[in-house]
């Protein structure tokens, strides 16, 4: 029996007997090597930097006046709207990103040069999305900076910081979904392609550009079950006031499901992909 046949049962038997302080060790140096690469990369970072601000200037002052018209205020009563609205579309835009980069790393070898390592397989999975978290956050201070420039008033820390780790909370549940793309998508284009066909509808059938009251009926029942709305309104609620309960319960369930159901399915498939 060659050595080659003896490699792949060996590491999954390592890779199952891998202790916890081990699997953090190693998301740690995967961690480093991910941020090694964006400062050798910086227009990796292109999306998280410049995204926030086109996205909420264009809004802000295209849209601004006639929907802050229907809100009652004008564009500042719209900027009060939309700001936390864009948290929710941070985290969706940014998860997408994980995805096509987990695919590209496949289509170099880099992933496989990773399963022949005895290493734990979650922890390239989960240093991804370590990394894609510190880039929606980096994105979601710029968004936050630029709103305040164009009126945003923050009148409660404690819920800016509450809407921050909420987003955080299921951009990470949705960045399984992405992780899970990239692994079974044939190429980058094709995670990039499917990644728009569902954050488009998911976008803009929400709350989060424009109150729902004046859509046609079925939109209205699309949106009352979208997981965005509910981001965007429990985001809304914790920054400038109102209902944050209800919402904010069907965020953490949807992010808790989307844990629960695609994590194992990711390992898996990353695990198993020839």
């Amino acid at each position: 029996m060659s050595a080659a046949t003896l490699t792949a049962p060996d590491l999954k038997m390592d890779d199952a007997r891998i202790p916890l302080r081990s699997h953090l060790r190693h998301t740690g140096a995967l961690v480093r090597r991910n941020l090694l690469w964006i400062r050798q990369d910086p227009e990796s970072m292109f999306d998280a930097v410049f995204m926030p601000i086109i996205f909420t200037l264009l809004f802000v002052y295209v849209f601004g006046g006639s929907i802050g018209q229907s809100l009652g205020g004008g564009q500042d009563a719209y900027v009060q709207y939309m700001v936390p609205g864009m948290l929710a579309m941070m985290g969706m835009n940014i998860s997408q990103g994980v995805g096509t980069g987990f695919n590209e790393d496949f289509q170099k070898g880099v992933m496989d040069r990773f399963r022949s390592l005895p290493i734990g397989r979650g922890s390239v999975l989960v240093a991804k999305i370590v990394v894609e978290l510190m880039r929606m956050l980096v994105a979601t201070t710029i968004v936050v900076i630029v709103g305040v420039l164009v009126g945003f008033d923050i009148t409660n820390w404690g819920g800016l910081l509450g809407a921050v780790g909420l987003s955080v909370v299921f951009g990470s549940a949705l960045m399984w979904v992405f992780l899970t793309l990239g692994v079974t998508m044939k190429n980058a284009q094709s995670v990039q392609a499917m990644g728009f066909l569902v954050l488009m509808p998911l976008q803009f059938g929400s709350s989060i550009f424009a109150p729902t009251g004046s859509m046609p009926g079925w939109l209205q029942h699309f949106t009352d079950y979208n997981p965005l709305s509910s981001l965007a309104d429990a985001a809304r609620g914790l920054m400038v006031g109102g209902p944050v309960a209800h919402d904010l319960w069907v965020t953490l369930g949807w992010s808790a499901l989307l844990t629960l159901v695609m994590a194992p399915i990711s390992i898996h498939k990353f695990r198993t992909k020839n």
